[in-house]
């Protein structure tokens, strides 16, 4: 009588990589640098704060009764500053960045591309939350610099005029570091409107009609009802952070750093909302 003995072979067991939150930012830093629309809108948004700042500086005449600029807010020289000059181009590089936003987060599904990223991260938010932590910051110290290169640009233009300042002034470091949490905020809202909307023309037109469109048309309100809504829109608001001197029916930088935050917050929560609760 023969015993038979069975050995039985050892599956080899296949390594199983948790998805961490370094993985997924590495990731969407990787995919930020590798997309040439990167590079080509980071260098127009600052090249659009300098060249406009400069401008302004060097054109500048106290005598002059122009009343209009560039649209957006802030755009009337009523009562410019050096800062107000050199902060000319924000709405401008405001665009620039925040379609960079919304190309970053639409543009993958434009080309299909979401599919393989959620695959690899199935619980989909870290993603959302990855792509705001990398053009965030980012934007934050390009338009820093871009904003402070641009002030001290147009300095020598503005030698000997009343409104000339320095760095060194009261409120005038705040406000140009202002310009740059404001624009890193857009870049941040450009994500928020792409992720939601998933179409990049759709993303691209939601950011211009929020931030330039829609003050124009809350001019149709009564007075009354706009003087009172108008400091609250985005763009106003925005705008509101990096002013070193406020108007007197526009929010503080404090208030309006938080009214902004809030606009960007809300439309994360949105896209938030969404990726959780619709498929790709």
């Amino acid at each position: 009588m023969t015993t038979t003995t069975l050995s039985t072979a050892s599956t080899p067991k296949t390594a199983v990589h948790k998805v961490s939150t370094r993985g997924v930012l590495r990731s969407e830093w990787t995919k930020f640098w590798s997309l040439r629309s990167t590079w080509i809108t980071l260098l127009v948004g600052v090249a659009v704060l300098l060249v406009f700042g400069a401008i302004a500086a060097y054109t500048y005449s106290p005598d002059a009764a122009a009343t209009t600029g560039p649209p957006g807010p802030g755009g009337s020289s009523g009562d410019s500053d050096a800062v107000s000059l050199a902060m000319t181009g924000v709405t401008f590089a405001a665009l620039a960045i925040g379609v960079l936003g919304v190309l970053l987060s639409a543009g993958e599904y434009t080309t299909g591309m979401v599919r393989s990223t959620f695959a690899a991260v199935p619980r989909r938010l870290p993603v959302l939350w990855a792509k705001s932590a990398v053009i965030g910051p980012i934007a934050l110290v390009l338009s820093t610099i871009g904003a402070i290169l641009a002030f001290q640009l147009g300095t020598p233009g503005l030698d000997g005029e009343k409104i000339a300042l320095s760095l060194g002034d009261s409120g005038v470091l705040r406000s140009l570091a202002g310009a740059g949490v404001y624009l890193a905020l857009v870049a941040v809202f450009g994500v928020a409107l792409g992720s939601l909307i998933r179409s990049t023309a759709g993303g691209i037109t939601a950011l211009v009609g929020i931030l330039l469109i829609l003050p124009s048309l809350a001019e149709l309100l009564p007075d009354s009802v706009y003087d009172s809504v108008s400091p609250y829109f985005p763009s106003n608001a925005g705008s509101a952070i990096y002013s070193l001197n406020q108007a007197s029916d526009s929010l503080s930088p404090g208030a309006g750093l938080a009214v902004f935050a809030g606009w960007v917050a809300l439309a994360l929560a949105a896209a938030a909302w969404r990726l959780k609760k619709t498929d790709v």
